[in-house]
């Protein structure tokens, strides 16, 4: 992803450790574009992979017994009504009404995996998060994700055979491997110019101040 920026500055490199059923990163997905965008910040953004439930059963768990367990029947509302506030502020729609299972996201990866190879991570993870919250798309059914995929031009048969590839998934499960062994404990962490580590959600007045910093450092 990028956005209009000066052609002497250099895009901002930010890679981003994520799981596509965090609401955290969404929301921090959001507020980074935010900041990009008043910024004219330019910037080159890869998506890396995070298990926030690396043990789920591949087909998932319906979502009201996964959130009982977690969190209490009575807590996991109060989260959620939390998190649909400070979504309609940075204007995410979402509706967890409408989510009845909580997938396995390992396949999904996957396919971002895929979507890197072409430049299009930024478009998927976006699809991903979009028809995940505001849909209530099962995205850990493998028919499901290909729908996802579809609706970005990318081609059925090609996505089919990334998601029953085991080199692939090797590759993800190595991925997270080394975010974990780097000391990520939770996501959305981002890593900015492969040496600056900011975890969580961050407002984009932070980000923005963040940019500002970089512009200094670039005019030495």
């Amino acid at each position: 992803m990028s956005t209009p920026a000066s052609p002497a500055s250099a895009p901002v490199r930010i890679s981003v450790i994520s799981d596509v059923i965090c609401p955290w990163c969404y929301l921090g997905k959001r507020r980074l574009e935010s900041a990009l965008e008043e910024s004219g910040t330019d910037a080159e953004i890869a998506w890396l992979p995070f298990e926030l439930n690396p043990d789920m059963p591949v087909e998932g768990m319906p979502r009201a017994e996964y959130r009982e367990r977690k969190f209490g029947a009575e807590r996991g509302a109060t989260l959620d009504t939390e998190m649909r506030e400070r979504g309609e502020a940075e204007g995410l729609n979402f509706d967890f009404e409408r989510m009845s299972r909580t997938p396995n996201t390992r396949r999904a990866h996957m396919l971002i995996a895929h979507a890197a190879t072409m430049g299009e991570d930024d478009s998927l993870v976006d699809a991903l998060f979009r028809a995940y919250f505001e849909e209530g798309v099962d995205i850990g059914d493998v028919d499901a994700l290909l729908g996802v995929a579809a609706s970005l031009g990318f081609d059925e048969a090609t996505c089919r055979a990334v998601l029953a590839d085991a080199t692939i998934a090797q590759a993800v499960a190595n991925m997270e491997a080394r975010a974990t062994e780097a000391g990520v404990t939770g996501v959305p962490f981002f890593i900015v110019e492969e040496k600056y580590g900011i975890s969580g959600a961050q407002p984009k007045e932070t980000w923005l101040s963040v940019f500002a910093d970089l512009n200094k450092a670039a005019e030495g």
